[in-house]
């Protein structure tokens, strides 16, 4: 298959790109190489590529061209700085995604495969043990600020026990990245719909592994960690590193992404089809870090009771729709994933100079 990858010169896009190739296909790269992503030219991908912005219909009208399926990964990632970011997340991730969709319904290209993420949950699934399962409130500035970290029952008030969070959960996106990624999984069903074409959504929980950019207030916090110990600085740890995380490594992503695209054509048309992407492993926020720190040999993390309002405590994926579906099994388990991303190196990123 001739398969066209947007954003394929990035952290995850990169990978998804190799194992394309490994797999037999042929992967036709579209970047924009951002500023904000690429600061400096990176290698060359080992595959054709077109250096322009997926908002560019008449760019990526050319790059479609003798195309069999989409794999759309271009996006702005991560929390980000403030409200400010807004505009540039909208116009990147949500014009982007309509741009791109309604140059493929012109084109006939109708299996596209979309990077998702797990932040279209909100905080993830809870029960209490009085009322059962229940939906945890956003926490407030005045409990993070005291150090009351764990979201309480809306009934009761009573502490909550953390499980997976499933598909058919509910989406609650809690901050501006969250929302424009639930707007491309609405965009995505809705070009399905009108042109019966088959899209996939692959919900990626927290990927990580070589080349991950470094020094960036974007990346995931893995991201963060190795960079401080890439400064010769201790991690610092938000809240009190108790939060729950599916640390996935990226080449079970990538794995994932070319299970999708070879089954799109098998899959229902005219609908939006989710996969959670997670390795299955929940393991802590401080549980990362020290490892991380272990393994790169460098100082022990710091707590620091630090919070951001917008992020969730905790939120683990159960993946059992991809492995029944799509046959995908993980295949880095976490020790051998963060040891593998404590010895490689990072991208360098907008904030890195010289």
């Amino acid at each position: 298959m001739r398969v066209l990858v947007t954003g394929g010169a990035g952290f995850i896009g990169s990978h998804i790109v190799t194992a394309l190739r490994e797999a037999g296909h042929e992967p036709v790269v579209l970047d924009a190489l951002l500023p904000s992503a690429h600061p400096t030219a990176p290698e060359p991908p080992a595959a054709e590529f077109l250096h322009a912005d997926v908002r560019d219909a008449a760019r990526v009208r050319a790059a479609l061209r003798g195309v069999d399926a989409v794999c759309h990964q271009a996006a702005m990632v991560g929390l980000g700085k403030d409200f400010a970011d807004a505009p540039a997340y909208v116009g990147c991730n949500d014009l982007g995604t309509a741009v791109l969709l309604a140059t493929m319904a012109e084109a006939g290209v109708r299996e596209l495969v979309l990077a998702g993420s797990m932040v279209v949950y909100g905080e993830g699934r809870y029960t209490c043990r009085r009322h059962g399962p229940v939906r945890a409130e956003a926490r407030s500035a005045e409990d993070l600020a005291a150090g009351r970290f764990e979201p309480r029952c809306p009934a009761c008030g009573a502490a909550l026990d953390p499980g997976l969070v499933a598909e058919d959960a509910p989406a609650d996106p809690r901050n501006v990245y969250a929302a424009t990624k639930l707007a491309q999984e609405h965009l995505a069903a809705a070009w399905a719909r009108a042109v019966d074409g088959t899209a996939v959504c692959l919900r990626y929980h927290n990927v990580y592994g070589p080349g991950m950019p470094r020094d960036t207030p974007y990346a995931g916090v893995a991201s963060f960690f190795r960079s401080a110990l890439g400064r010769g600085e201790a991690p610092r740890v938000f809240e009190d590193g108790g939060q729950r995380r599916d640390f996935v490594h990226v080449r079970d992503v990538a794995a994932a992404a070319v299970l999708a695209v070879q089954a799109a054509g098998a899959l229902p048309s005219g609908a939006l089809t989710t996969y959670n992407t997670g390795s299955g492993e929940p393991h802590t926020v401080g549980e990362m870090a020290s490892a991380l720190a272990r393994s790169y040999g460098g100082p022990e993390p710091v707590v620091t009771g630090e919070f951001r309002l917008g992020d969730v405590r905790h939120v683990t994926a159960d993946s059992g729709r991809l492995r029944r579906e799509l046959g995908w099994r993980p295949a880095v388990g976490f020790a051998e994933g963060v040891a593998d991303f404590a010895r490689s190196g990072q991208r360098a990123s907008a904030a890195v100079r010289g």
